[in-house]
């Protein structure tokens, strides 16, 4: 199994996991094609042009953790880009 593969499989499991970082979230999306635009602050985006999904979110901190209800909205989108 690939990183990209066992990180997808990480952040579509249910229970949400409570320990995803970042940093975790950058490797997946980036492995996904996704392009990462910084904004101001802690703002980021992230693009996929292919697919046509942007993703809109800001960096945790000062812990690199990801909220759940972030973690519920990346779900979503990850379930509308793989399972259509």
């Amino acid at each position: 199994m690939s990183k990209k593969e066992k990180l997808l499989k990480k952040f579509l499991q249910n229970p949400i996991k409570k320990d995803l970082t970042f940093s975790e979230l950058e490797t997946l999306l980036l492995s996904c094609g996704y392009v990462k635009i910084e904004g101001n602050g802690s703002a980021v985006k992230f693009y996929n042009k292919q697919k046509d999904s942007l993703i809109n979110l800001h960096k945790p901190h000062p812990s690199d953790i990801l909220k759940v209800y972030l973690i519920k909205q990346i779900q979503e989108k990850l379930k509308e880009i793989y399972h259509g």
